[in-house]
């Protein structure tokens, strides 16, 4: 309980307990504050009790609250005592629904008779704002838009078979868990997933990482070692960034693909092994083939079934639902509770690009509770490239895809030039990162 001076009560009446009650409800600008009497009339309501519900102070002083506040009711309240942060629905005075959290104290009189109460109401964050049966939930992937939903169902088809599948995306765009998915979906699920990304490592450290190597078969080779195709035998190995992988692996890639078999490092015997093979890339092998960077007949072996993940910023209305999201698993963990996001913010949040894309906003909001305060998410609560972001015009198109060269770009600026941070903005290593940088001219 809260603990005060013998001072405070002389002081609390000479300045009026109406006045200090009046001032506390002004700073929860974006909460609606209320005090109810025994009878459940309502005694006080806050500017920003109007502004949230729509209804003025003049249309319910007095007036029963049940009508306007949600359950539960006074009488409820009179049993319980105290509500912290309970779910509820109120309607607005224009009809239209708003989900809320309900914290509300009772006060009683020396014989236990119920005085009245005084409640605060929090907006949900902006996912929670209207619950839909559009929101799917797959295997960990929020999502309320159709081509991702499309992508789901592909999933789930293609995990009844055992064909290869390349998932295309931007980095950030949930390439690895779209494999999972479709792993836990198939027949294979409980046989190991193995991931790799196929440019954070040298050619000759990925040829063993990928295909072990025997005792013996280079300088601190002291013995056998099994390779990720080996290890994930029977079940499936995901390779990140194939794109990435070198000419002279490209071909012993092949050979699984076509044979099942794959010869280890300084081996003379071929292994067989079972493993169904899932590719990601954030760049098109058809141009990577016309190129001559990527074998064309691996190329037709990797995308039998190819599956497009749309970048954030093409998903606009997930970006409120995983903003809301990564919002709700932060409050669980404390000790700050953002409640309500700042107009403002979220129309920044909205107009951003989002080049990492759903790595990035995840950042974003870890940002926000590691360096903001308070129950609102502020625009200075952002990391300092929002508040820089000019906001895009009313009626402004989509914006298009942007080039690698651009995602680089905004990266770096984002992160202030840091090559370590943009790396991980980007889903990449510093070094895939530099060979990009070079390859650009940037």
């Amino acid at each position: 309980m809260s603990q005060y001076s013998p001072l405070f009560k002389p002081w609390l009446n000479a300045v009026g307990a109406d006045a200090a009650l009046a001032a506390v409800a002004d700073w929860l600008d974006s909460a609606a504050v209320y005090a109810l009497d025994g009878e459940g009339r309502v005694l006080f309501w806050s500017r920003s009790a109007e502004r949230l519900l729509g209804f003025s102070s003049d249309r319910v002083l007095g007036q029963p609250g049940a009508a306007i506040l949600p359950c539960p009711a006074s009488e409820d309240l009179a049993e319980r005592g105290q509500l912290d942060h309970q779910p509820a629905a109120v309607t607005r005075a224009d009809g239209t629904p708003l989900r809320v959290r309900r914290s509300a104290r009772g006060f009683f009189d020396a014989r236990g008779k119920f005085l009245g109460s005084i409640g605060v109401l929090w907006p949900e964050p902006p996912d929670s704002a209207e619950p839909s049966a559009q929101v799917e939930d797959f295997h960990g992937l929020l999502t309320c838009d159709p081509a991702m939903k499309q992508a789901f169902q592909i999933v789930r088809n293609v995990a009844e078979t055992d064909a290869t599948v390349l998932i295309r995306g931007e980095s950030g765009t949930g390439k690895e868990l779209i494999a999972r998915a479709l792993h836990e979906e198939s027949q294979r699920r409980q046989r190991p997933f193995l991931a790799i990304n196929c440019a954070a490592l040298s050619p000759s450290l990925l040829e063993s990482e990928l295909f072990g190597h025997v005792r013996g078969a280079f300088t601190g080779a002291l013995k056998d070692h099994a390779g990720l195709f080996k290890r994930a035998d029977g079940g499936t190995l995901f390779l990140d960034e194939v794109a990435e992988l070198p000419p002279e692996l490209q071909a012993k890639l092949l050979r699984v693909l076509q044979d099942k078999t794959f010869l280890p490092v300084g081996g003379d015997r071929p292994v067989a092994v079972d493993v169904r093979i899932v590719a990601a890339t954030h760049r098109s092998l058809r141009e990577e083939t016309k190129a001559g960077r990527f074998r064309e007949d691996l190329m037709y072996r990797l995308r039998v079934v190819p599956i497009f993940l749309p970048p954030l910023r093409a998903r606009r209305e997930d970006i409120k639902l995983l903003l809301g999201h990564f919002i709700e698993r932060h409050n669980a963990q404390g000790p700050r509770r953002i409640l309500s996001v700042a107009p403002d913010a979220l129309r920044v949040l909205l107009d951003y690009p989002w080049p990492g894309n759903i790595r990035e906003l995840q950042n974003v909001v870890e940002y926000a509770f590691a360096v903001g305060r308070g129950e609102v998410l502020k625009l200075e609560d952002l990391p300092p490239e929002f508040r820089e972001q000019p906001p895009a015009p009313a009626g402004s198109p989509p914006s298009e895809p942007l080039s690698e060269a651009a995602r680089i770009r905004a990266a770096l600026a984002q992160s202030g030039g840091k090559v370590e941070q943009a790396a991980r903005l980007l889903g990449i290593s510093r070094a895939t990162l530099w060979r990009k940088r070079k390859r650009h001219g940037l």
